[in-house]
């Protein structure tokens, strides 16, 4: 959608040639999962489960955790544009099973793809998640390569799969952006940190999207986001949004939801309060221009039977017998 928006307000002898390899690749990369929303053909505003999975990286082949997770929305009243990004360790209700499990949020794509993640996140949340596109981290290098590279501002020393990365400002090729982006053991703000980084690769790439001029360019583009890319808008549903979301490209803003540590099962997670949800669920809702609306969900009423879970003296959190997976060390 960003190249295609960008072609239209370049212009130029080369859109219609464009506009034709442009439909080719969404056919490759369209994949509808559940219930198709009609926001963008309104013009209303929407969301978006952005979902970054591990398989493509690191030689992995099989179907992978989405260890990478944000909420977009994107609001044509107000230009706005806000990333939400998700720990990929929140403690959330798997939805879309027929049971009450509770899990990492990053085993929802494993286990039930895309459609269990939507339900998921929906939940957690307590808003409707119109549209999804889920990258593999792979692809990621790809990109950053197609763009011609990154400039990032690293506010630490980063190493991940034998790269290292000194704090300052660098121009990074794809395989260093997407160790840049992976990395969070080293950072003292752990996933959090993580997020930060992966947002700042993010708006890096759309802004280098948008300074891309020849056909050439966005044709390197299309090459590295058709067999890595899946997304549940359709071309002709892209080209209704251009004029009408235009302007969201250019006020980004970036956000996350906050959890607190906790242990279950000898395992390490994060619990996300009820105020914390509340505060997040109010602000998407806002973005989204939907009434306010009490959040109810099973994280909420685990929470209310947690009265002295706090994250810091008291880590210790109980279930009550819905968490059924043990994850071992090199899984948290």
């Amino acid at each position: 959608m960003i190249l295609l928006a960008v072609v239209l307000i370049t212009g130029g002898g080369f859109a219609y040639h464009f506009f034709k390899l442009a439909r080719t690749s969404f056919n490759q990369m369209y994949a509808p999962k559940g219930q198709h929303s009609t926001a963008i053909k309104k013009g209303r505003p929407f969301s978006v489960l952005i979902l970054g999975v591990d398989t493509g990286a690191d030689g992995r082949i099989d179907k992978g955790n989405s260890d990478t997770l944000m909420v977009a929305t994107v609001n044509p009243k107000t230009e706005k544009t806000v990333l939400y990004s998700i720990p990929r360790d929140t403690l959330v209700e798997l939805r879309g099973d027929g049971k009450r499990d509770m899990q990492k949020l990053n085993a929802a794509y494993n286990l039930g793809g895309v459609k269990m993640a939507r339900r998921t996140v929906s939940k957690l949340l307590g808003i409707p998640i119109d549209y999804y596109l889920t990258m593999n981290m792979g692809g990621l290098e790809k990109l950053v390569d197609a763009v011609g590279g990154i400039t990032v501002h690293s506010p630490m020393d980063v190493e991940f799969n034998g790269i290292k990365i000194s704090k300052g400002t660098h121009h990074l090729n794809g395989k260093q952006a997407l160790s840049y982006s992976r990395m969070r053991y080293q950072d003292p703000k752990g996933d959090y940190g993580r997020q930060m980084r992966q947002q700042e690769v993010i708006r890096a790439v759309v802004n280098k999207m948008t300074a891309q001029k020849k056909l050439s360019h966005y044709q390197a583009l299309l090459t590295a986001l058709e067999p890595n890319v899946r997304t549940n808008v359709d071309f002709n549903s892209a080209l209704r949004g251009l004029v009408k979301y235009r302007a969201n490209l250019t006020h980004i803003t970036s956000r996350h939801l906050q959890g607190k540590d906790a242990w279950i099962n000898g395992s390490s997670y994060q619990i996300a309060t009820t105020a914390e949800l509340t505060k997040v669920n109010r602000a998407l809702r806002q973005e989204l221009a939907l009434p306010a609306k009490r959040l109810d969900n099973e994280e909420t009423r685990l929470n209310a039977l947690n009265p002295t879970f706090d994250g810091k003296k008291s880590q210790l959190y109980n279930t009550f017998g819905l968490d059924t997976v043990y994850y071992t060390n090199n899984t948290y």
